[in-house]
Order: C-alpha cells, then sequence, then structure tokens
C-alpha cells in the first residue's frame, strides 16, 4: 500500500511539473509573438539599433541603421510596388551603399527597387532624380531601358520588364 502512494504521488508532481513546462513554453511563445518582427522573411539578421531612438518605424517596417524599410510579402509591378510606398510615405528602395541592406544578408528573392530608365534625360535614375552609383551592382552588365531594376540584397541585380511581378521595399529615411 505504501509503494502505491508514493507511486501516485510522484506521477502527481510530474504531471504538474509537465503542465508548468507547458505552460511557461505557451507563455513564451505569445511574448516572442509580440515582440520579435518580422518572422516572415527568411534570412533576415536584424541588429537593434544600440544607444540611439532614430528608429521609431511604422507597424510591420524593419528599423535598421536609422531608416525604416518595408519588405513586401506580396508581389506587385514595379509601378504598382511604388504607389504602395508612396501611399506609406516613402519611396522603392533608393541604395545608398552596398552594406545598406546587411540585415537581409541571406535572402534569396529578388525585390523592386526605385532605380528606372528615365526617358526625358535619357538615363537610369532614382526615384528622387538622382543618378545610381553603378559600383553598387556588380553584376549588373548593361539594362534595358524598357525595364525596371530588381535587386537581391547584398548580392546581384537584374533587369526585369517592369510588368514582372516582384516582393519590393519600401523606405523611410529618418535622418
Amino acid at each position: 500500500m505504501k509503494e502505491l502512494s508514493q507511486t501516485t504521488r510522484w506521477r502527481l508532481i510530474s504531471g504538474t511539473l509537465g503542465v508548468m513546462c507547458l505552460l511557461l513554453m505557451a507563455t513564451l511563445g505569445i511574448l516572442l509573438k509580440f515582440y520579435i518582427e518580422p518572422t516572415s522573411f527568411p534570412g533576415l539578421n536584424i541588429e537593434p539599433q544600440k544607444g540611439s531612438d532614430c528608429c521609431s518605424c511604422p507597424e510591420k517596417w524593419v528599423g535598421y541603421r536609422c531608416n525604416c524599410y518595408f519588405l513586401s510579402g506580396e508581389v506587385k509591378t514595379w509601378e504598382g510596388s511604388r504607389s504602395f510606398c508612396v501611399s506609406q510615405n516613402s519611396s522603392l528602395l533608393q541604395l545608398q551603399n552596398r552594406d545598406e541592406l546587411a540585415f537581409m544578408q541571406f535572402s534569396e528573392q529578388f525585390y523592386w527597387i526605385g532605380l528606372s530608365y528615365n526617358e526625358e534625360r535619357g538615363a537610369w535614375l532614382w526615384e528622387d532624380g538622382s543618378a545610381p552609383s553603378w559600383d553598387l551592382f556588380s553584376s549588373l552588365e548593361t539594362p534595358d531601358p524598357k525595364n525596371c531594376i530588381v535587386y537581391e540584397p547584398m548580392k546581384s541585380a537584374v533587369d526585369e520588364p517592369c510588368k514582372t511581378e516582384n516582393h519590393y521595399i519600401c523606405k523611410q529615411q529618418r535622418i
């Protein structure tokens, strides 16, 4: 009789500990869901801003080096992407340097950026009218002026027909 009650006691203790463990794991999962963003972009490696509060970004945007970036989960044409960014008080990404998107170094998707051919000026220009630094795009040979540019962060850029649907990156400068 004594052995039976001791076995029952251990079963009760182990059951209680198991339930507590499940509750702690569920709580941790809920906390991570609310405090870690974004979770839908493979290869994203976000470094928090240290000693600075310059990155106050809208929900679902990534703050990095005092800029805010929106990485689309959906695909649109270049013009559709541009319109979406404008509706968010931003523009398609205008790269400043090669490591600007270092937090996306393992991304393997191509994204529309804000570079297109301006027929009036006969040149490739960013949306703000400035000329790109072509050393940003080591793999881009001679792009077709009828196309727009898609960019794979930290790797390469290619030109594609602007009507093709791709993911896109919007940028809000916070400086």
